[in-house]
């Protein structure tokens, strides 16, 4: 294949080749950061942290957490067909959340850095008998080096945002031999289908969004009671995966209903929790009492603004909250994903920017499933119809319900596309010491 490759890709494998001694540099800087595991950088370069077991193996990567909880039905599925899978992803974040919310016999691996040798060692070691990708997370040396190696790889989920395919279309060769790798394309939906067609993906089948049959957020039982009886009687709204640009909308949110709403107590939980801190500083500058989840604090009758600024515990508000905004939506970040605090029947309200997941909300919004607030002023009239008018909550948590139950079965659809691979893996069994 490297005689093949376009000259973008030979310049990347031989430059990244080069980039090999800088990789400490790299997670030296990572680690100060706190975005490496101090205990797990060997991974980084390919050095795997526990043995393979043995028998087949089927390896699926996602990016970050998004894509990883995304995977987590299709995880339960192989391994009901008696498969070992391997869960790579790129963040501490999503780590975190495979050893709280995956089975032990999930092993999960950080993917090592793009670089030739590493993404070699990798492979020798693992010997995955089949590669998901999941979504557009492309690793060039990764997928042409499983390529080389005759690795049968899907891409799964596969989205292509509206941002993203012009930039993608500027380089189409390049991207065209990536996508090439892949021996089927399953896509979120039909724009998606187009898109990566007209890229160059040699099979494409449109098979619906994961993230549509995940089950609902877990919460600890224990801490949800402590939180309810915290909280009492009083009117509960979230504020969910929030962005910097959205917290201020949010306190002044906050200020404009309470006069109406004494008993109104909003829930911040910021997309990164590292920012804790700092949303209650804004908080505290407007004249306005906050308590911090990490800090073990529990809302008082007293707090205003409870700043949620921990990792996992998502399920614990969104029961809690009848109205939850999604964050990401009121700054051009493009939106999070709703689905979540629809299982838990939630009312759900966003703002214009959510090109990230624009088929979906597109669907609830048209359905009545979910409120559009174009700007802040909309945003507080919406929020107060909301927090006044219990029929009216219940109907759109009940319309958003009617979307995903519908627009749902791509697990199913997924499965189904998989099942040659799956069974052609077990044809091949001899090849891997079972």
């Amino acid at each position: 294949m490297a005689d093949a490759l376009p000259v973008t890709l030979g310049v990347y494998r031989r430059a990244s080749a080069l980039a090999a001694p800088l990789a400490g540099l790299i997670i030296g800087r990572r680690l100060k950061q706190g975005k490496e595991d101090p205990e797990r950088v060997a991974e980084r370069r390919g050095f795997a942290s526990v043995e393979r077991p043995p028998g087949l193996l089927v390896w699926i990567h996602g990016a970050s957490v998004g894509e990883v909880l995304a995977a987590a039905e299709l995880v339960d599925r192989l391994r009901a067909l008696n498969l070992r899978v391997l869960l790579t992803s790129g963040t501490k974040t999503s780590a975190d959340i495979v050893a709280r919310r995956f089975p032990p016999d999930v092993i999960h691996q950080f993917i090592p850095y793009d670089v030739p040798g590493f993404v070699a060692r990798f492979l020798d070691h693992w010997k995955p008998g089949l590669g998901l990708f999941i979504e557009s997370d492309l690793w060039p040396n990764l997928l042409l080096s499983a390529s080389e190696r005759r690795i049968p790889l899907v891409l799964i989920n596969g989205r292509m945002s509206p941002r993203s395919f012009p930039r993608w279309q500027k380089a189409r060769v390049t991207i065209g031999t990536l996508l090439s790798c892949f021996d089927l394309c399953l896509t979120q939906s039909d724009i998606d289908h187009e898109r990566f067609a007209a890229l160059g993906s040699p099979n494409v089948i449109t098979s619906g969004n994961l993230k549509l049959d995940i089950k609902a957020l877990p919460a600890d039982p224990e801490r949800f009671d402590r939180l309810k009886a915290a909280t009492g009687r009083r009117t509960v709204f979230v504020a969910a995966s929030t962005h910097p640009g959205e917290e201020e909308i949010i306190i002044e949110a906050h200020r404009h209903l309470a006069a109406e709403i004494p008993s109104l107590l909003t829930v911040i939980v910021p997309r990164h929790p590292q920012r804790g801190p700092a949303i209650a500083q804004m908080v505290a500058n407007a004249r306005l009492q906050t308590a911090l989840r990490s800090r073990g604090d529990l809302p008082s009758a007293d707090t205003d603004i409870y700043v949620a600024d921990t990792m996992g515990e998502l399920g614990l508000f969104y029961r809690l909250a009848p109205v939850v905004f999604m964050g990401g939506s009121l700054v051009p970040h493009g939106g999070q994903n709703p689905i979540e605090p629809v299982k838990l029947d939630a009312a759900i309200l966003h703002g214009p920017h959510i090109f990230n997941f624009a088929d979906l909300y597109a669907e609830l919004d048209r359905t009545e499933g979910a409120l559009l607030a174009r700007d802040p002023d909309e945003f507080v009239t919406l929020l107060r119809h909301l927090l006044g008018n219990p029929i009216a909550r219940n109907r759109l948590a009940m319309s958003a319900q009617s979307v995903v139950a519908r627009l749902g079965g791509a697990v199913d659809k997924t499965m189904a596309a998989l099942e040659p691979y799956l069974l052609q893996m077990r044809i091949e069994q001899g090849g891997v010491d079972a």
